[in-house]
């Protein structure tokens, strides 16, 4: 099977200034540091959500199921955390990040749309961002594809599909120690929730 892989870099968005312009002031939301240097790396990550992708027995799992989003929990790499998620026709996680946590996730079956950011997002003290235009990424990822991502990675992932099923591997290191849920019209971004791991 022929695979293609992305891995977004992270040093010039870290260095660039932020593309971002408060509006209103909130509670703060303390993001974690990024991955550790002794931890896998972005290819590492990618290498194994792409080989887990590829394991026809562990998909079946999921491959089939209606309704709702379903997953489970998998052993990734280096002390990583990985999931199987399963994706009904139409499904879409909405605008959240990924608590500051390095990542990759790989399609296994039907075919998933990415709407992404890469931006360093302050760690408190707002509750509404307008973007500066030309941030957004639009990625189309069938099976067999996948893609990394550093710590200022934001997006929404949906299974276009009207009756077709989809299947991914996500790996993230260190641990998601949180999730942070915006809402999202045009260029303004807005933080409506934080998730601890204990909520999922």
């Amino acid at each position: 099977m022929t695979t293609h892989a992305a891995i977004e870099g992270t040093s010039a968005a870290a260095a660039a200034p932020s593309p971002i312009a408060p509006s209103a002031a909130a509670p703060s939301v303390a993001a974690p540091s990024a991955a550790a240097e002794s931890g896998p790396s972005l290819a590492e990550l990618l290498g194994f959500a792409l080989e887990a992708a590829a394991d026809r027995e562990l998909i079946a799992r999921l491959e089939t199921l209606p309704g709702e989003r379903t997953w489970f929990p998998l052993t990734g790499p280096g002390g990583s955390e990985a999931w199987v998620i399963g994706w009904p026709p139409g499904a879409e996680t909405g605008w959240h990040d990924h608590g500051g946590s390095i990542g990759a996730f790989a399609t296994a079956a039907g075919a998933l749309h990415e709407s992404s950011l890469a931006v360093p997002l302050p760690s408190g003290g707002w509750r509404t961002l307008e973007l500066l235009p030309g941030l957004d990424r639009e990625r189309d990822l069938a099976a067999g594809t996948g893609r990394g991502f550093g710590p200022n990675h934001l997006h929404q992932m949906v299974n276009p599909s009207p009756d077709g099923h989809a299947v991914s591997v996500h790996v993230y290191y260190p641990p998601l120690p949180l999730i942070r849920r915006y809402r999202r019209r045009g260029r303004v971004l807005r933080l409506e929730t934080v998730e601890r791991p204990e909520q999922w």
